[in-house]
């Protein structure tokens, strides 16, 4: 069986995200350094936010008489 790694949860990639950020601000790393960290900032970020597009989404929809899932549009 191929052994899977588990996934980062959210919550792990936005402490990576803030540890890198706290490494940069500081400006005692290298530069080459820092653009490695830099570009490893970005992915995290763009997971990061996909999670939250992705846990938005679903909020957003509830089941409907038949079961289905649909738009949750709250009427004024």
């Amino acid at each position: 069986m191929a052994n899977k790694e588990k996934e980062p949860t959210f919550e792990e990639n936005l402490e990576k995200l803030e540890t890198i950020v706290k490494k940069l601000e500081s400006g005692s790393i290298p530069l080459d350094d820092a653009i490695e960290n830099f570009n490893e900032a970005i992915r995290l970020a763009k997971i990061c936010d996909d999670k939250l597009k992705n846990a938005e989404e679903k909020v957003n929809k509830i089941l409907n008489k038949e079961g289905e899932l649909e738009e949750f549009n709250v009427e004024e």
